[in-house]
């Protein structure tokens, strides 16, 4: 279940697929999304995915916050595709610091609805169906899959390196991107939870 709702193009994959096909500050990155992840399905299976779901205001913060956030992801994902930089991808990523690249995956992690949704709420409600006594296994199995999806593709980026170096490739990926963040911004504002 973990597999099927992280697996998709969204902001903070393709976050690691970049510091992956740069080969910079890979593990920090994955180790950050993974433990993310963990406290977020712990949370979800443990008692917070109920406690969002049953109170409106919070959905409704959740709802337009991560509307707004999907919006301005969305937009910039899409003038990369449209006014792509000269200077190489590899180069973008590897000029920014550590500091600054776990800032910004913190922001693409915890400002985006969809981690809410996936992990707190959507798993959270599913691990909390559990017996007592299955939940921590549920919990473990979800932070698994998380781990190994975070890992493949953070470290695996290099594998594909020679093909996810063309220009061509990521304005794809961009538009992707673009496309699945103005689509979810879309269903939230449409089709409140």
């Amino acid at each position: 279940m973990t597999a099927g709702l992280i697996v998709a193009i969204g902001a903070q994959n393709a976050l690691v697929l970049r510091q992956g096909l740069a080969r910079s500050h890979v593990g920090a990155v994955v180790a950050l999304c993974t433990a993310s992840d963990w406290l977020l399905i712990a949370l979800g299976v443990y008692g917070l995915g109920a406690v969002i779901q049953s109170s409106p205001h919070v959905l409704q913060v959740f709802r337009f916050g991560g509307c707004a956030f999907l919006i301005v992801y969305g937009v910039h994902a899409a003038r990369r595709v449209w006014q792509p930089t000269a200077v190489a991808l590899a180069d973008q990523v590897s000029a920014q610091g550590l500091a600054s690249t776990l800032g910004t995956t913190l922001a693409l992690t915890y400002l985006n609805p969809h981690v809410y949704l996936d992990t707190v709420v959507l798993l959270g409600s599913v691990g909390a169906q559990q017996p007592q006594s299955g939940r921590t296994a549920f919990a473990i199995g979800a932070g698994i899959a998380s781990l190994m999806w975070f890992a493949v593709l953070g470290f695996g980026a290099s594998v594909a390196s020679r093909w996810l170096r063309q220009p061509v490739v990521w304005r794809a990926i961009d538009a992707s991107v673009a496309v699945v963040m103005f689509i979810v911004a879309s269903q939230l504002l449409l089709d409140p939870f």
